[in-house]
């Protein structure tokens, strides 16, 4: 692995830190890169939320949910203890005008540390806490602030949310995080497509067949659930997540890979994005909602009875996405995401075209497409599906078999994970893990064209059972095109 080089020392304040995603997320980060000495002693770690805690209760409950996430004991870890003290603890709404900025002002003080702001809060805070901390100071040169996706609920709220944060914080300073980005296996898109002659002649409408990437949760909505049922899965992972993969996918090779030549790459990907009217949108994009079933034989009950209430709110999408370019002109993106699934996994699987002409006879097999498939979660690993000879006497046999890169047998060390990595880029100034603001407002045209589209058309909301790859319509839609999800079991 390569070394981890110490960043800068800094002062992170983050915003809403007793919720889901600091507790379980964003703290055991800053924990693991403080162990491994990437974190410099002089950096403080500032927890601002509306709790009336102390450092030390704070302290505590970052302990019992480190604990309660990771196989670690921290009763005599001296990392845990010199961590814990870096930890301070600030009570405030900050939506509020007044309220207690003075504390955090005092906190701050006249520390010359780089000053990072991060928002684990609702979109519909960006603007107000930004503000505030401008109108008490706290936004001092070489700021930066730190957005979770989603940007806004639609082109119109993010591009509002972009401009009042845009008015406090330079587009340099302004890094606009979709985990997605950190993830190992989706950096390595880049040197897989460019790194190597073998697959960029192949890489287009000649070559490639189609595409699938699949986003798929085993678990529901879970503590998400008031916000989820305002989103749906089209705004919570299609607008961000799967674009954002099928970007990287798309894209034309950059001059280099800097932060803007990357991301002006992937906008002409969003903008070449053929729109999905109502005419078409209940063949090209399916939405359904889970209801009761089981997974791994324990029975799960449906949304609506998690949520307690009636709801349209779709937990299921998929689309096949078309790209008006000459690279991907005739090649379809099948993008799909849903909650409940059989499983929780992440990929990419390219389909390249089949071999023009069987040489082989009938009894000897079936000769499949080479497919490539760039596994994101659980197990990071990239796979390539060739066709081969079955060993052994007795005529021409064939079996379907991979290459396989895993990145837990190749790798003798871990590695950051996603937010470990991200984290510190925000830290160094690399903007080139972000999201760029012409990027998610080009990404929520796309997204609001399907979402008025379901609107005019009505489009029905699908049922599945829990426990299963979503509901028929979407295996019909492949279907049509004489096509079918890719199947784990049948690689």
């Amino acid at each position: 692995m390569a070394a981890l080089v110490p960043v800068e020392p800094f002062d992170l304040a983050i915003f809403g830190a007793t919720g889901d995603l600091a507790l379980g997320k964003l703290l055991p980060s800053l924990f693991h890169r403080w162990c491994d000495r990437q974190i410099p002693e002089s950096s403080r770690i500032i927890a601002v939320a509306r709790d009336e805690l102390d450092d030390d209760a704070f302290r505590q409950l970052v302990r019992q949910r480190y604990l309660d996430g990771h196989e670690r004991n921290l009763d005599e870890d001296s990392n845990w203890q010199a961590f814990a003290e870096r930890l301070t603890y600030v009570p405030l709404n900050a939506a509020d005008r007044d309220g207690s900025w003075d504390k955090l002002q005092d906190v701050f003080g006249t520390s010359e540390n780089l000053r990072l702001f991060y928002l684990a809060l609702p979109p519909s805070l960006y603007a107000p806490v930004s503000e505030n901390l401008a109108h008490h100071a706290l936004n001092v040169p070489g700021s930066r602030i730190v957005l979770e996706k989603p940007i806004g609920s639609n082109f119109h709220t993010a591009r509002e949310i972009n401009e009042r944060v845009g008015a406090v914080f330079g587009e340099d300073a302004i890094f606009r995080i979709d985990h997605y980005l950190g993830k190992e296996s989706v950096q390595n898109l880049l040197i897989l497509r460019f790194g190597n002659f073998l697959f960029e002649p192949m890489w287009n409408a000649t070559g490639i067949d189609h595409v699938q990437i699949t986003v798929a949760e085993s678990v529901g909505a879970g503590k998400r659930a008031s916000y989820y049922d305002t989103a749906g899965a089209l705004r919570d992972m299609v607008q961000n997540h799967l674009l954002q993969l099928m970007c990287l996918v798309a894209m034309e090779p950059p001059s280099d890979l800097g932060a803007d030549t990357v991301r002006t790459e992937k906008l002409k990907i969003l903008q070449a994005l053929r729109p999905i009217g109502r005419a078409e949108i209940t063949d090209k994009v399916i939405r359904a909602q889970y209801s009761s079933g089981a997974i791994k034989g324990v029975a799960v009950p449906g949304y609506q009875e998690e949520l307690g209430s009636k709801s349209g709110t779709e937990t299921f999408v998929s689309v096949k996405a078309e790209i008006d370019n000459w690279r991907w002109a005739g090649v379809p993106f099948y993008l799909r995401t849903g909650k409940r699934m059989s499983r929780r996994y992440s990929e990419i699987v390219i389909q390249f075209k089949p071999v023009p002409h069987d040489v082989v006879q009938a009894d000897s097999g079936k000769i499949q497409p080479n497919r490539l498939i760039i596994r994101l979660q659980p197990d990071e690993a990239v796979r390539l599906m060739l066709m081969t000879k079955d060993p052994g006497p007795g005529g021409v046999r064939l079996r379907y078999v991979p290459l396989n890169l895993s990145y837990a047998d190749t790798f003798e060390k871990d590695y950051p994970d996603a937010y470990e990595r991200l984290l510190m880029a925000v830290i160094r100034g690399n903007l080139g893990l972000f999201m760029r603001r012409d990027e998610v407002e080009a990404a929520w045209r796309w997204t609001d064209r399907i979402l008025q589209s379901w609107e005019d058309a009505q489009s029905p909301l699908q049922t599945y059972p829990a426990g299963t790859d979503g509901p028929t319509a979407s295996a019909l839609m492949l279907a049509r095109d004489n096509r079918e999800w890719f199947d784990e079991g049948s690689a």
